[in-house]
C-alpha cells in the first residue's frame, strides 16, 4: 500500500468507546445510489422532475453540478425538511463546452460521459488524485463503439475529454463489466436517447454488485423507457421518450450499515425507520448478513430493527452482490468470536481505494489477523489494540473504523470528513445515537 495519509486531510477523530449497550433510532438521508440515477433520468427526460428527500452529500452535490454544467437546471423545492429541500430539475438542451468535476464519486465519472456524448461540444472530465487510478476503459472504449470522440490520451483513465456531437447512434455493443456494474448503469441510463437505442451485451467474468444494475433498470421503467433484461448478461433499451419523475427517494440503506453494526458490536438496538418492504438497494443484504453474524433483525411498519447481546460470530459470505458492505462486515469480522471468510469482492481493489489491501493493513495495524486472498480476505480473532485507522480518503474506511472505536480503546480515524461523500451528517449522527448507551467515552 502507499502511504494512506493524504497532505490534505490528515485530521484525526477519537471514535468513541461504549461501555454499555446503545438503544436509539437513527433517521438517514436518501439513497445516494438512487438519488444519483434519478438526477440523470430528470437531465434526459422530456419534462421536469420533483425529487423528494434525495440525498445532499458531496457525491449527489457533484452529480446536480455535471447535470447542470450541461444545461439542466436543478432547484430547491418546498419546504425544508430534515435533510434539506425537495429538487426541481428541468431538463435543458445538453451543450457544451463544460468541465466535469468528478471528485471520487463513481456514479459521476461513469454515468455522466454517456450524457456528455449526446451533448454539443467539448465535455472535459478530472477529479480528485485518487479518481485518477479508477477503472474507466471500458465507458471510454464503450463511447468510442458507439461513434464518439474520447481524447484520454491513450491512459484509459481520468482526465479525459468527451467531444460530443449532439446525438449518439446507438446500436449493438458488448462490454466487459465485471470490474464495476456501474459501467453496465452508465449506458442502460443514456440508451433510450440513442438514435438506434442500445442492445448491451456483457462479455466476461460475473457483473458484481448485480443489484444496482436491477435498481437502474427499474428507475428506467419508472420513467416509461422499454428495457428488455429478460436474457442473462444481455439489456436492450428501446429508443424513445423519457418521462419526468416525482419520487421520494428511500433512505441509503449501505449508509445504514455502521448504525446497525453499532447494535451488534455493544449489544442492545438501534432502529432504522422508513426500511422498504421491498428494494433494489444492495444494503437490504443486511438483514441476513447481521443475522449470521449473531443479532436478532425484525422488519416491520416501524423500520428495520436490530437487537444485539454482544455475542458476535463470524461468517462465511460471498459477498459479490454487496461489496459496499464489505468495510463494516470486515469490522465486524475483526471483533468476532470466530473466523470469518468474505468472498467474491475483488472488484472493490477498484473502489475509492483498494477496499481489501486496506482494510487488511489497517485491521492488522491494531493487532488484527486478516489475509488477503485473490477475491477477499480471510479474518480471524485476534485481540485488537488502540491506533490511527486510516481511511484512504474513502468514506466506508472511516466509518469501519467507527465501528472498531465501539469496541476498542484508543481507536483514532484519519479524515473522518471523508464520510461527506454520502453521509455528511456520520459523526453527529453517531454520537447522538451514543448519547443512549451507557456511557459512550472518548478514551
Amino acid at each position: 500500500m502507499s502511504n494512506p495519509v493524504s497532505d490534505e486531510a490528515t485530521a484525526l477523530w477519537p471514535a468513541p468507546t461504549v461501555t454499555g449497550p446503545v438503544s436509539a433510532t437513527v433517521s438517514l438521508p436518501g439513497s445516494k445510489s438512487l438519488t444519483n440515477r434519478y438526477l440523470v433520468l430528470a437531465a434526459l427526460a422530456e419534462e421536469p422532475s420533483r425529487l423528494r428527500a434525495p440525498l445532499r452529500s458531496r457525491d449527489t452535490l457533484l452529480m446536480a453540478e455535471a447535470v447542470r454544467r450541461l444545461g439542466t437546471d436543478v432547484q430547491d423545492a418546498g419546504a425544508t425538511g430534515a435533510f434539506g429541500a425537495d429538487w426541481m430539475i428541468t431538463p435543458g438542451r445538453l451543450r457544451g463546452p463544460a468541465t466535469i468535476d468528478v471528485g471520487l464519486a463513481g456514479t459521476v465519472m461513469r454515468f455522466v460521459p454517456p450524457i456528455a456524448a449526446l451533448a454539443d461540444g467539448d465535455i472535459a472530465f478530472d477529479g480528485d488524485p485518487h479518481a485518477r487510478v479508477r477503472p474507466m476503459g471500458p465507458i471510454i472504449e464503450a463511447l468510442r463503439g458507439l461513434g464518439v470522440e474520447v481524447d484520454d490520451n491513450g491512459g484509459g483513465r481520468l482526465p479525459f475529454t468527451v467531444r460530443g456531437s449532439g446525438s449518439v447512434r446507438g446500436g449493438t455493443l458488448e462490454i466487459d463489466a465485471s470490474a464495476s456494474s456501474q459501467f453496465v448503469s452508465a449506458l442502460l441510463l443514456a440508451g433510450a436517447r440513442f438514435e438506434e437505442g442500445l442492445t448491451l451485451r456483457h462479455v466476461g467474468g460475473q457483473v458484481p454488485s448485480e443489484p444496482h444494475v436491477t435498481m437502474t433498470v427499474e428507475a428506467l421503467r419508472d420513467v416509461g423507457v422499454v428495457i428488455d433484461d429478460s436474457e442473462p448478461d444481455v439489456w436492450r433499451v428501446e429508443p424513445g421518450r423519457v418521462g419526468g419523475l416525482d419520487v421520494m427517494v428511500e433512505p441509503d440503506l449501505s449508509n445504514a450499515a455502521p448504525f446497525l453494526a453499532a447494535a451488534v458490536v455493544a449489544g442492545g438496538s438501534v432502529t432504522v425507520p422508513g426500511w422498504p418492504q421491498y428494494t433494489t438497494q444492495a444494503g437490504d443484504h443486511l438483514r441476513d448478513l447481521l443475522d449470521q453474524m449473531g443479532a436478532d433483525v425484525s422488519l416491520d411498519r416501524d423500520g428495520l430493527t436490530v437487537r444485539g447481546n454482544g455475542e458476535l460470530y463470524g461468517l462465511d459470505a460471498d459477498l459479490r452482490a454487496a461489496g459496499e458492505l464489505t468495510p463494516t462486515v470486515a469490522a465486524l469480522a475483526a471483533l468476532a468470536e470466530t473466523p470469518s471468510h468474505l468472498r467474491g469482492i475483488a472488484h472493490l481493489r477498484g473502489h475509492e481505494t483498494d477496499r481489501l489491501a486496506a482494510l487488511a493493513t489497517e485491521l492488522n495495524r491494531l493487532g488484527g489477523d486478516v489475509t488477503e486472498t485473490e477475491d477477499g480476505l480471510i479474518i480471524k480473532p485476534a485481540k485488537l489494540r488502540g491506533g490511527v485507522f486510516h481511511s484512504y480518503a474513502d468514506h466506508r474506511m472511516a466509518t469501519a473504523g467507527a465501528v472498531v472505536g465501539l469496541r476498542v480503546p484508543g481507536v483514532s480515524v484519519e479524515n473522518i470528513g471523508t464520510t461527506a461523500k454520502t453521509l455528511p451528517e456520520f459523526t453527529a449522527l453517531w454520537e447522538r445515537m451514543l448519547s443512549a448507551s451507557d456511557g459512550p467515552e472518548r478514551r
